[in-house]
C-alpha cells in the first residue's frame, strides 16, 4: 500500500515562489509514477506534474509548463514541486498521488492518495 505525505504549503504573493513536497512510502519491490494534482473550490481535480517509475521522464499540465518544476529524489522518495510566478488562479489544494504504470493526466487513474496541502495565492 502506497502511502503519501505532502508537505510545505501556505500563502504567498502573487508573482512568487514556493515549494511543496511529497514523501512516499510502502513500495518495496517496484516503484510507481508520482505526481501532483490540484483541486480549487468548484473545480475538477486537474493534474499538474507527474514523473516515471524511473525518474526519466516529466510530464506537465498545460497551465503550469515553464512556471514549475518537479523533480523526483528516487533514494529518498521524495517528489517535489518548485513553483514560481505564482498567480491567485494556482490557489489549490495540491495533492500528491501515484499509481503503478505509466504517468497519465486523468485523476481517475490513481489509486493513491496524499491528504493535500493547500497553497493560496494572493494578489
Amino acid at each position: 500500500q502506497v502511502q503519501l505525505a505532502e508537505s510545505g504549503g501556505g500563502s504567498v504573493q502573487a508573482g512568487g515562489s514556493r515549494k511543496i513536497s511529497c514523501k512516499a512510502e510502502g513500495y518495496p519491490y517496484s516503484k510507481p509514477c508520482l505526481a501532483w494534482f490540484r483541486q480549487a473550490p468548484g473545480k475538477e481535480r486537474e493534474g499538474v506534474a507527474m514523473v516515471s517509475h524511473d525518474g526519466a521522464h516529466s510530464f506537465y499540465g498545460d497551465l503550469v509548463k515553464g512556471r514549475f518544476t518537479v523533480s523526483r529524489d528516487m533514494d529518498a522518495n521524495t517528489l517535489d514541486l518548485q513553483m514560481n510566478s505564482l498567480q491567485p488562479e494556482d490557489t489549490a489544494m495540491y495533492y500528491c498521488a501515484a499509481r503503478y504504470g505509466t504517468c497519465v493526466m486523468n485523476h481517475n487513474d490513481y489509486p493513491f492518495w496524499g491528504q493535500g496541502t493547500q497553497v493560496t495565492v494572493s494578489s
